[in-house]
């Protein structure tokens, strides 16, 4: 968390009551407040351009929230405290550095971007709280995971594969056709990595529920099996629900008691020790940890995949926001030897979709350079077909998509599924 966030923790503006989120987690904390907070789109020209506005970022502690490369310039985008706002706009201006205001009042949008509750109620017609209206807590989304277990026995497992480190259950969903006996390829779907990205989590359970419960959907089921882990960071989660929006790491205690988790993203052990895009400070929102798979969480959904990696074929991950399809290798501009395959199935993918425009490249070149991500180890462990999605937006909201264009993005991406489907059928086991 930046140093100037911690000294703006105030009355909350995520639950209904305050005291609710504080008994809820049994700890004495308010809720981060982002009153006044903006965020600014910068473009550099030059190398020159991009060395000053590191500078500012560092001397500043200004948070980034996006960085992406074009033909012709970088666009930086940056969360920037009240109190620096002045200057910063001083120090562009003279380095002649273009920059324009995205979001102006960071409170504003998070409060109108979420239906307020603190936990839904039962819906005595469906049997669970989940919709896609809102964004749901934890206990929604894993009520409604039970509910599928207990409802659809013959094509629904739910097989809990670890803890979290505050012990929260680490759920991954088999979606498969019980009926028959052999071994299928599969599909791997994870959401959730990065707490603050709610679309994500959103998007996995749509899918969940497209491919269990509309018969429209059941050839899917015939020749793939589905594996869906809908929220793997379900701390960072729960507490960017309570406490702090725009949270994005896990929550264990690090060496500095102040700084709390490690960015998951950066955990997963491949070229992650002294990797390009990663911290080894604490503080940092891209902290490594004090080594590979140091996170429970990691460790638990690595083991999982490894155990499943003969079978698995396809390896997708939900990430927020820049409207991507991202293909290894992340940890530096490198491209895998079937880089050629991998980037044909993506826009194949891609091209199902009418209502949101992607990119389709490198990670690493479209973006920047991040080691320690969850989809290069699962390509170094064999799984030919590895992609990150960067969902929706490409900045208008950022992280804090509003609830009202969930449904939207669900129902644009989940044709895509066809594509890959089609694709792992092919594939031997």
């Amino acid at each position: 968390m930046p140093t100037l966030l911690v000294l703006l923790m105030v009355s909350s503006v995520f639950t209904a009551d305050p005291s609710a989120a504080t008994e809820e987690f049994g700890i004495d904390e308010k809720a981060v407040s982002y009153s006044g907070f903006q965020v600014w789109s910068i473009t550099v020209r030059s190398n020159g351009e991009h060395k000053l506005l590191r500078q500012i970022i560092e001397q500043y502690d200004v948070e980034v929230w996006k960085e992406q490369k074009t033909d012709k310039a970088a666009i930086t985008e940056l969360l920037v405290a009240p109190q620096v706002q002045r200057v910063l706009k001083v120090k562009l201006t003279e380095a002649d550095i273009s920059y324009g205001i995205k979001i102006n009042d960071l409170h504003t949008v998070i409060d109108n971007g979420n239906e307020k509750h603190n936990m839904s109620s039962l819906n005595t017609k469906t049997g669970h709280s989940m919709d896609w209206t809102k964004y749901h807590r934890l206990a929604d989304i894993y009520g409604y995971l039970n509910y599928l277990a207990s409802t659809y026995p013959s094509r629904v497992e739910l097989i809990n594969i670890g803890t979290s480190y505050e012990k929260r259950p680490l759920y991954v969903v088999r979606i498969f056709n019980r009926s028959s006996s052999v071994v299928k390829p599969a599909v791997w779907i994870d959401g959730g990595i990065h707490a603050r990205e709610w679309i994500s989590p959103a998007l996995a359970t749509y899918i969940i529920r497209q491919l269990v419960e509309v018969p429209a959907n059941e050839a899917l089921l015939c020749n793939v099996d589905w594996f869906i882990m809908p929220v793997m960071n379900p701390d960072g989660y729960e507490y960017s629900h309570a406490f702090n929006r725009l949270w994005r790491k896990t929550r264990s205690v690090t060496s500095w008691t102040s700084c709390r988790g490690v960015d998951p993203n950066r955990n997963f052990g491949y070229k992650v020790m002294g990797g390009l895009g990663t911290s080894t400070n604490p503080c940092s929102d891209v902290y490594k940890g004090t080594r590979a798979f140091s996170e429970p969480e990691t460790f638990a959904t690595s083991n999982f995949i490894k155990g499943k990696a003969s079978s698995i074929k396809l390896y997708l991950t939900l990430h927020s926001y820049g409207q991507a399809a991202l293909i290894p290798w992340g940890y530096n501009v490198v491209y895998p030897s079937d880089y050629s395959d991998m980037l044909e199935l993506a826009k194949s993918a891609v091209s199902k979709f009418t209502k949101y425009r992607y990119r389709v490249g490198n990670a690493a070149a479209i973006y920047y350079p991040a080691a320690g991500g969850s989809d290069d180890w699962a390509k170094s462990i064999g799984i030919k077909y590895s992609y990150t999605f960067e969902l929706s937006d490409t900045g208008a909201y950022g992280f804090l998509l509003p609830a009202s264009n969930i449904l939207p993005v669900c129902q644009d991406f989940f044709p895509a599924l066809d594509v890959f489907a089609a694709k792992v059928a092919t594939m031997k086991v």
